[in-house]
């Protein structure tokens, strides 16, 4: 068994200022209803999928959140096997953390999200609503509005007239679409956080516009009684000589009022080296330019993403980061003011890193343990003989947002926290045969039922995309197949936002609201918010 700590030791780590790695190992549906704040959401599904990038350092202090279902034992067994040396389990789970007394937050992305409501009220972000917004671009005033999120996401719904150019690029490319500094730059995300810290960016750059964050994003535009665009391609392109210079002349501004600190790069050859301290190697440069050429070593991490969920590439707590970005440093720096203020220790490389551009693509970060796993492969061909002549049966792995909507004849889902019971379900089969859109969830469960029973176990190549692509029939899964308490992998009032759910978007904007005075509460921020 794991060492365990109870909730009042685990209060004072995570204050003592050491490198901590509280990792929470419940599914999306269960962190997403209730975690602490500074607990990185790793379910045990995908454990080994992300542990690596999320805890390079194998010797970190780390803490395994569950729900006292003896879901964090089975993870610290699975990391001591990787060789993470230093593993505890938080004793009675998460519901042991409440009972003493201690905040417990909803949501996702938490400490970031609350940031950005956090600078809004030192701030004092200016903002406007749909309808103002509106009104303005009826009337032709001189308006653009700037779509601080991922292209995917401005692609899926994004304001009419708006433009993608992510929060990590906005200063970078601004001069661009706003030359004339009697227009106003107005900028969006999905809900709040991101237009919030993406019109504060400007502001703390000196951009002499008027700049304002839209109010509730797409979802203030659509709860407006406004239409959204869909499919939208509107973009920055190659960046103009005038913008470069401009941008530069912001981004020293920026470094000198915040203090953003550089590292040489045999400083960091020396802390990439050190096993004592966590170094964290992030690039925030666009996909194209990181595919093009990035550090060997480093890791794709945009810098306005990275600001509103540094949860997802930073799992170590009180660690160090660096990040890189092309000669400019315009990026790095822009990013890292914010980073700075969350309380993080970070650097930007000095020159940037073009020099040590020598691996191109875009790596996939290593699913850690593969190696020990040896599991039968099928094809489509082979599994259809099988359920043919009843041989197997099949369990598919995948999220359960996929499996309700359609599976392979017959199937059953499982979840890896709940392999037992996928094993009970399944107890007549002779053979259980694993299918995922990402094999390696397949592979992973395996493990887990492998351990706990010997009936076969193999997965099926290609998953179900391979299976309908060759012809097969896929069937409806039945409305009854799976309860939604089952599905605790699914943060259903988050996701819910997204789908026309109108209630759900307003009391997504109403949780973002109250986030500081929650935090305030809970006294383990460690934001520092230094206004212009």
């Amino acid at each position: 068994m794991p060492k365990t700590v109870d909730a009042t030791r685990l209060k004072a780590m995570l204050n003592d200022g050491d490198e901590l790695a509280l990792l929470d190992v419940r599914e999306e549906g269960q962190f997403g209803v209730a975690h602490m704040l500074y607990a990185i959401p790793l379910p045990y599904s995908v454990l080994e999928m992300r542990l690596g990038i999320l805890v390079p350092r194998r010797s970190t202090r780390t803490v395994l959140i569950d729900s006292g279902d003896g879901v964090g034992a089975r993870a610290a067994a699975r990391m001591a096997a990787l060789n993470y040396n230093d593993i505890a389990v938080l004793e009675g789970g998460m519901d042991a953390w409440g009972a003493a007394g201690y905040e417990v937050f909803m949501g996702v992305n938490v400490p970031c999200k609350a940031f950005g409501e956090v600078v809004e009220h030192a701030a004092h972000t200016p903002s406007i609503s749909a309808e103002e917004l509106h009104a303005m671009q009826a009337a032709g005033d001189k308006v653009v509005v700037l779509d601080g999120r991922t292209p995917a996401e401005f692609k899926r719904m994004s304001i009419p007239q708006g433009i993608s150019v992510p929060n990590g690029e906005l200063v970078y490319r601004v001069h661009d679409f706003a030359p004339d500094p009697d227009t106003t730059v107005v900028v969006n995300c999905a809900g709040r956080t991101r237009s919030i810290i993406g019109a504060q960016t400007l502001i703390n750059a000196g951009l002499p516009n008027r700049v304002v964050a839209l109010r509730g994003g797409t979802m203030g535009w659509r709860l407006a009684g406004l239409e959204l665009d869909h499919d939208s391609d509107r973009s920055y392109s190659q960046l103009s000589h005038t913008a470069r210079q401009k941008a530069l002349g912001r981004a020293e501004h920026m470094r000198d009022h915040w203090g953003i600190r550089t590292v040489d790069r045999t400083t960091l050859e020396n802390w990439r080296a050190d096993a004592s301290r966590t170094t964290y190697l992030l690039d925030v440069r666009s996909e194209e330019e990181y595919a093009a050429g990035h550090m060997p070593g480093s890791v794709f991490a945009p810098g306005g993403q990275l600001v509103q969920s540094i949860d997802q590439w930073c799992g170590t707590k009180n660690a160090r980061i660096v990040l890189l970005d092309d000669e400019t440093n315009v990026r790095a720096i822009t990013t890292a003011h914010w980073l700075v203020q969350m309380g993080w220790e970070v650097y930007a490389l000095d020159g940037g890193v073009d020099a040590d551009a020598t691996e191109t693509g875009m790596p996939k970060a290593p699913t850690l343990g593969l190696d020990q796993l040896k599991l039968e492969e099928m094809d489509g061909e082979a599994v259809a003989s099988g359920l043919a002549d009843g041989s197997l049966a099949l369990a598919d792995v995948d999220v359960s947002a996929d499996y309700i909507e359609n599976r392979l004849p017959g199937a059953v889902w499982g979840v890896r926290p709940r392999a037992q019971a996928l094993l009970d379900a399944l107890a007549s089969a002779p053979k259980i045969v694993l299918y995922s859109m990402h094999e390696t969830r397949a592979r992973l469960i395996a493990f887990d039922l492998q351990e706990i029973s010997d009936k076969p176990i193999a997965i099926m190549s290609g998953g179900r995309e391979k299976w309908s692509a060759e012809g097969r029939a896929i069937e409806p899964t039945p409305a009854d197949t799976l309860k939604e308490e089952d599905r605790i992998d699914f943060l259903f009032w988050v996701h819910d936002r997204h789908l026309g759910n109108d209630q759900s978007a307003r009391d997504y904007l109403a949780w973002e609201e109250q986030l500081p005075a929650q935090i305030e509460a809970d006294g383990d921020a460690t934001y520092n918010i230094v206004t212009r």
